[in-house]
This record gives structure tokens, sequence and C-alpha cells, in this order.
């Protein structure tokens, strides 16, 4: 058994595209060669990207990069660097194997800002948030940037949850349905899956510009999850939350409805994908039965 055998396969190719480039690379030529790889040679992608302060960012890839420096698989560097000359490109299926190479002959040459002019001008959406793109194109090119910005910003109230889903994706639906502020329903908001506790979610939030709070009162707590194992189960959880912890946090709700109007775009979060799964659902119901509702919903 190689040292290899238990990484995932989108580690492996993370790995061997920095051995096809040298062994090292600089931390946003990473980024937007595995941007640009994931985009043109995948269906099925290793790695999904957020518009972000460079453009184009993967949060899993540096959650893998520190899980494979703690392995000894890339040294403790300021840039992405191998810690020795494993050959990891012979560890890739052969159908990946072909596409990677193809790929490196292809931009082998193409380094630092011109590397990020490509990407943007291909891929402008991803520059919605870029603190450089003035810096690198004309005016043309940032229009289109500016063009691939969200346009809703009518009042709405927006439900969304994490299960299933990749960070990267769940932080495009907001940013997709332009977002202002994230409402987080949970009682205790921490969570095994990447991205998903308090922390690490307000400061990604912040940084992309959507605002966080956290409503405990509206949450249910833990233990009387444990035991559900049907829908039947939901519902009977669901109809004790409504009579008891939404009747008796009317302030809690009222305080949801004011951040609502007062920031026009809102979502509130939770961990179910199904909303009919989750006390979220029960939460945009009694929003929609306070006197003169009027708001568009969308579960998304």
């Amino acid at each position: 058994m190689t040292k290899t055998t238990k990484l995932y396969n989108r580690q492996r190719l993370l790995l061997s595209l920095i051995q096809s480039f040298g062994g090292r690379l600089a931390n946003i030529d990473l980024q937007k060669y595995l941007f640009l790889y994931t985009q043109i040679c995948q269906k099925e992608k290793s790695y999904e990207f957020v518009p972000y302060k460079y453009g184009g960012f993967s949060f899993q890839s540096y959650a893998d990069r520190r899980k494979l420096t703690e392995l000894g698989f890339l040294s403790d560097a300021e840039n992405w660097l191998l810690s020795d000359d494993t050959d990891y490109f012979s560890t890739l299926k052969s159908e990946e194997a072909r596409k990677l190479s193809l790929f490196v002959e292809k931009y082998k040459n193409l380094k630092g800002n011109n590397l990020v002019r490509e990407v943007y001008i291909k891929f402008p959406y991803y520059a919605t948030n870029s603190e450089i793109a003035d810096s690198l194109l004309n005016d043309n090119e940032l229009q289109k940037i500016n063009d691939a910005l969200p346009k809703e910003n009518g009042m709405c109230f927006f439900t969304i949850g994490y299960e299933g889903t990749s960070f990267e994706n769940y932080l495009n639906r907001l940013i997709k349905n332009n977002i202002v502020l994230l409402c987080d329903v949970r009682k205790n908001p921490i969570s095994r899956k990447f991205g998903f506790s308090q922390k690490k979610l307000s400061e990604t939030l912040e940084n992309l510009g959507i605002k966080y709070a956290h409503l405990p009162n509206l949450g249910i707590v833990s233990n009387k999850r444990k035991t559900l194992n049907t829908k039947a189960d939901y519902n009977k959880l669901f109809n004790e939350y409504e009579k008891t912890t939404l009747k008796n946090n009317n302030h809690a709700l009222q305080e949801l409805y004011n951040l609502l109007i007062e920031n026009k775009r809102i979502a509130i979060t939770c961990f179910e994908a199904d909303v009919c799964m989750c006390h979220r659902g029960r939460i945009a119901k009694a929003l929609q039965n306070m006197p003169n509702w009027n708001i568009e919903t969308h579960h998304i």
C-alpha cells in the first residue's frame, strides 16, 4: 500500500497539478490553474469555487492543503510546495492523466497577471469580488464583470440548507441571489461539515460582503432531533415547535421580520436540504402568517 492510497481523488489531482508545474506554485497561480482545469476539463468537478478577493477561490483546496501538509505531502511553506519527488501523476486514472497533460502543455507559459486576466475574461462571474480587476482589465472587460453581478435587489425572503452540498456551492447560491444577510436559526451553530460552523461561516460571509446574524431563540435543541426517522417524526416535532418555541418567541420572529425590512434580501439557514424536513419551513410559514405579509419567499 502506497502512502497515496488513502488520499481522495481530488487530493491526488491537486498534488499531480503541482508536480506537473515543477513541484512549486504561487498561491494565486495554483488557484487559477486548478480553477481552469476543473472548469475546462471536468464534468464532475473535483473542486468548486466562489468569486473572492483575487477571483475564483476554493476553500476546500485550502482545507486539503492543511491536511496534506499535516500528512507530509506538502511542505509548510508560503507557496504550494511538494515535500519530496514522489510521482503523484502516475496515481491518476489514465483519462485524468491525459487531460492534465494536455492542460499543462496549453497553460505552462501563462503565469501571474496574464493567467489571472485569462481567467477573468473567460469567466467574469468569478471576478465579481476581485480586488485587483481594475488594475488588470480594460473598460470593456470590466463591463463584462459588472454585467455578471447579480441584479435582483427587490424585497425577498429566502431559506437555505447545506445538507449534501459543498461550502462553495452554498456560498454561490447566496451570492447569485444577492443575499445581504444570512440569519442562522440553528440553536447551536456548529457542524462537522467543513465551513458550516459559526466562526468559519461568519468570517467567510463577511469577506464576501454578506452579513451574518445568529438567532438561537428560533432553534431546536439537538436532543429533540435524535429519534427522527420518518417524515411523520419530523412533522410531529415541527408541530410541537410551532406550538411552543415559535409561540413563545414572537419577539424573535419580529426581530427576523425587522431584519428583512432593513436589509431587503435575507436568508435563514439550517442543515436539511428539504425545507419540509427542517424547522426553517415553519419559521417561513409563521412569517407569511403575519399581518399584511406580501413578500416573496424562495427556498434555494
